[in-house]
């Protein structure tokens, strides 16, 4: 099973992400304060079906990863989502972006 963990935020402490299959919210946390430590989270619970997970920072998709690999390199995982995104929205004009 590949799963897909969707993390938004944008302040320490303000973090969130839930972890999803299919259409289905599988758990979900809030109040974190990086995107590492929602990755973190989110991989700490995974059922053991779990192979891989789609990263989503801010409905952007920034890549797949197998668990292992998310749990050995979850600060660069993080860090690609959010240079990721915030490429995408600069390339869309969302400026605000880093404002938030």
């Amino acid at each position: 099973m590949i799963v897909r963990i969707e993390i938004e935020g944008g302040r320490a402490g303000f973090y969130e992400y839930r972890v999803v299959y299919d259409t289905e919210e599988l758990y979900a946390d809030a109040g974190l304060d990086s995107v590492a430590d929602c990755l973190v989270g989110a991989i700490e619970g995974m059922p053991p079906d779990a192979l891989a997970a789609e990263i989503w920072y801010r409905a952007i998709v920034s890549g797949t990863y197998s668990l292992p690999v998310i749990a050995a390199n979850h600060e660069g995982i993080a860090q690609h989502a959010v240079n990721t995104s915030e490429a995408i929205r600069e390339a869309l004009g969302e400026d605000d972006f880093k404002d938030e």
